[in-house]
């Protein structure tokens, strides 16, 4: 049996105990149906980092006042995105433009966020931390100083890597539990990479002649002879963002009135600080106006669970993006050439929401359990709301 497989076990506690010396490099060794995960050599995947960054990810004190985590944007529960919001809810209810992508098979991805400003798994994390509208984080430093008074990471980062906690440090720990984030193994690649006939039904495989015929969809969600990551990792406007940024009256917005209550209201009855700010994608990296309103190729794993679907949550089921997609997209100047009207039939579309659904890894109750072997610290609020940073650092007042 491989090292890196009883490894995996022993992080998800599906073994006891694992003898594995400080700083053993984990082998991160691809399921059925993925390649090869490149993990950069000045950050090799160990088992303290790994522990390091789970907790990093699921605690609530790394926003500005304690209450937000990059687990409650990336619910694991809900396949690390969010399926109440289309687009997420930030530090104090701001909204945010987007919807939150998935963490699954983060480590695959050329660059990160939807408009792909961000190369490096290592540096993603400083985005959300130090924007006003997600963690609002005041400074870089601020981050630092914070981590190195709770007393929870005390020693932690000395055993990661040998030093106390520092910008770098904090990326790299988290960018290592991300990269455990791995999920293939799925009933289409036993059926497509490991030969077994059985693994999808006859609507299934139906579904996959549409996906790469007629339904043109791996024109973008490219299948590769030995793995596929279901992604071109490019950037296109199908013309969701274009009508969203021009036509603001026809787009409508769910807006939570309380815990596990939405409503859907449309734009012309949201105040405008409710209103998310305008968004042109790609462009805002590019400055290159053919770039305005895309945005990156999501990857297809893990569909079935991580919804709402598109770069703003517009879209909530597999259907409606079918249906999107069988129309051609939204018409203007910049819209993608690879979009058209494809004039499936009601059978195609079920067979191509049916193969989607058959791209779900089989370990994603493994990785949910895993991620909850962290603690998310919530804050208790104190008598004074002035000592609630004191006592989120252990730390009292003289």
């Amino acid at each position: 049996m491989k090292t890196s497989f009883l490894i995996g076990l022993a992080m998800a506690g599906l073994l006891p105990s694992l003898a594995m010396p400080a700083g053993t490099p984990v082998d991160p060794a691809p399921p059925l149906g993925l390649p090869p995960l490149y993990v950069p050599p000045a950050n090799p995947l160990t088992r303290e980092k790994i522990d390091l960054g789970r907790q990093l990810f699921m605690d609530r004190r790394l926003s500005h006042n304690n209450t937000m985590s990059c687990a409650m944007c990336h619910v694991p529960e809900q396949g690390f995105t969010s399926h109440e919001l289309g687009a997420a809810i930030g530090l104090q209810g701001r909204s945010l433009r987007r919807n939150s992508p998935s963490n699954y098979n983060v480590g695959y991805q050329r660059s990160l966020f939807h408009e792909g400003r961000e190369l490096h798994l290592e540096d993603q994390i400083w985005g959300p931390l130090l924007a006003k509208n997600e963690m609002d984080m005041p400074s870089v430093g601020y981050v630092v100083e914070k981590v190195r008074m709770l007393p929870e990471y005390k020693g932690r980062f000395e055993a990661a890597f040998g030093g106390e906690a520092t910008a770098e440090r904090i990326g790299f720990a988290l960018a290592s539990y991300q990269r455990t984030l791995v999920s293939g193994n799925s009933r289409f690649d036993r059926w497509y990479y490991g030969g077994e006939k059985n693994a999808l039904n006859a609507q299934e495989r139906r579904g996959f002649d549409v996906f790469r015929g007629k339904g043109r969809c791996i024109a973008c969600h490219a299948v590769g002879e030995k793995s596929a990551l279901f992604t071109d990792h490019k950037f296109h406007n199908t013309g969701l963002g274009w009508e969203r940024t021009m036509f603001p009256e026809r787009a409508s917005y769910r807006v939570q009135l309380a815990p596990g209550v939405f409503v859907d209201v449309d734009s012309k009855h949201l105040r405008s600080f409710e209103q998310p700010p305008p968004d042109v994608g790609r462009y805002e990296v590019t400055l290159d106006p053919k770039d305005r309103w895309a945005y990156k190729t999501p990857m297809l794993r893990n569909v079935a669970i991580t919804g709402p679907y598109m770069h703003d949550g517009s879209l909530r089921t597999l259907e409606e993006v079918v249906d999107f997609y069988d129309k051609g997209g939204i018409d203007n100047p910049d819209k993608s050439p690879l979009l058209s009207p494809l004039r499936l039939s009601a059978e195609e579309k079920a067979g191509l929401v049916a193969f989607m659904k058959t791209l779900t890894g089989d370990n994603v109750e493994q990785l949910t359990r895993d991620a909850r072997l962290a603690r998310e610290n919530p804050p208790v609020l104190p008598h004074d709301p002035n000592d609630l940073y004191l006592e989120s650092i252990g730390a009292s007042r003289p």
